[in-house]
């Protein structure tokens, strides 16, 4: 039996124990004012039910069926009202007997809070009252012998202190069960925290509050998938010590976990060095800004690099590590996949892969977009075309693009010239210029020029 169920009997058992003394006392009551001369006959039949009424209550209550079960109390009190109503009528409606059986009922009403079943409760009195007056007749006497005074106040009180010592030991044990239901809540809290821990922060939100349900089903949507990795770390794995490169790992993991939280990426795994990120998926802002969140990303997370590098470097890591992205945007399957016992959250698809073959082919230091991804940023971000890739999986070769920074960060920049018009793009940093293809530039220029200027005054 669990432990709401046995609280259930519980308060059924201590509802029944000052229902009894209640009714105990109303026919004790009526017996002495049915020798006072103040009664409706059937003496017998109303002292037999005032006694069997609480037996037959709690049989009741304990058999109610669970979809009114938590009406319980509402239930029984409200015909508790309606047989007072009638014990009023057989007593001729003396005025202290009555006031004592009514002051009994409404502390018992008043205990569960509601005004609206205080009033169902008066109300129940009153049919019950009516109800007396046709069995019994109307009779009013509202003087009472002295002694069934002192019988229906003795009841009341006692009634009373009956309830009040069995409202204290309910109260002691919802206490109790409150301090439980706590620290079990404490516990569960505590653990799937831990679980938190294994899946991504906006898979386990969308779990715990109710709006992913956890099962095997998938869906199609419009993702932005990113992958990177550690160019050289095979190399540097065999140079440092495990302990040693746990560390630098775990450290690398960290920080760049923290920058793809911070722009609202889901993390889908880790393997090695490598990253797994998506966007678009428990929540989307639309493709475009999606896209330019998680190339956002990608460009903190390189310049971060150099703040990492420094740390390493004081570690003992000579040679400089720098990591290579991968961004493709396009339709994924993304859901749980595994079994009924054993689910994995990720994404497939040829998009997937796309962005996979885009991280390998990358440079150190480089993020490389799909043509997609590309056409999504570029009115935000500087993006050089490098031409095409052969991508394992895919029959025709594959245009990419490296996203360099923002257009704003590079505005203020004197060796960046970049212009797009109609039939005209050009694009230049003259850092990245090799010295000796610095005169070909500068003639390739000035011809177009020359080109422009003549068209311009055969216009004219």
């Amino acid at each position: 039996m669990t432990n709401t169920s046995q609280e259930s009997q519980s308060a059924a058992l201590y509802e029944f124990y000052s229902r009894s003394v209640g009714f105990i006392a109303g026919a004790i009551t009526i017996l002495i004012s049915n020798q006072s001369g103040i009664g409706s006959g059937y003496i017998n039949e109303v002292m037999s039910l005032c006694i069997a009424y609480p037996i037959i209550a709690l049989i009741i209550s304990k058999n109610l069926p669970a979809s009114i079960a938590h009406l319980r109390k509402q239930i029984f009190i409200t015909i508790d009202a309606g047989f007072v109503g009638c014990l009023v009528a057989y007593m001729h409606f003396s005025a202290i007997p009555s006031i004592m059986f009514l002051v009994m009922v409404n502390t018992s009403v008043m205990s569960l809070g509601s005004v609206a079943i205080w009033f169902t409760c008066v109300f129940s009195i009153i049919t019950g009252a009516y109800i007396g007056t046709l069995i019994f007749g109307f009779h009013q006497s509202l003087d009472a012998p002295f002694l069934v005074n002192v019988c229906s106040s003795i009841s009341m009180a006692i009634h009373l202190a009956v309830t009040s010592f069995y409202s204290g030991k309910q109260n002691k044990q919802l206490a109790k069960l409150h301090s439980e239901l706590k620290a079990e809540q404490t516990k569960q809290q505590n653990l799937s925290l831990k679980v938190a821990k294994y899946i991504s922060p906006q898979i386990w939100e969308s779990i715990f509050s109710g709006n992913r349900e956890v099962k095997l089903e998938t869906q199609r949507k419009k993702l932005v998938v990113f992958f990177s990795d550690i160019k050289g770390f095979t190399a540097l794995s065999e140079q440092l010590e495990s302990e040693a490169l746990t560390e630098l790992l775990n450290n690398y993991l960290t920080e760049m976990t923290n920058i793809a939280l911070k722009y609202g990426g889901t993390i889908d795994k880790y393997v090695g060095d490598s990253i797994m990120v998506f966007f678009g998926d428990p929540k989307t802002q639309g493709a475009k800004k999606d896209t330019l969140a998680c190339v956002a990303m990608a460009i903190e997370m390189r310049k971060h690099m150099k703040v990492l590098r420094q740390q390493w470097r004081a570690q003992g890591v000579q040679n400089p590590l720098e990591i290579r992205m991968g961004i493709n945007t396009g339709y994924c399957t993304v859901g749980n996949f595994g079994t009924e016992s054993r689910m994995d959250y990720t994404i497939i698809g040829k998009e997937v892969n796309m962005a996979s073959r885009l991280e390998s082919a990358a440079e150190a230091g480089e993020i490389l977009l799909s043509h997609e991804a590309y056409a999504l940023v570029q009115d935000k971000i500087i993006c050089r075309e490098k031409g095409t890739i052969t991508a394992k999986g895919f029959s025709r070769p594959v245009p990419v693009y490296e996203a360099v920074d923002f257009r704003h960060n590079l505005a203020a920049k004197t060796s960046f010239v970049e212009h797009e018009l109609p039939g005209f793009s050009m694009y230049m940093d003259t850092n990245r210029i090799n010295n000796y293809d610095r005169e070909k530039i500068a003639k390739a220029l000035e011809s177009a020029a020359v080109k422009i200027k003549n068209q311009v005054k055969m216009q004219g």
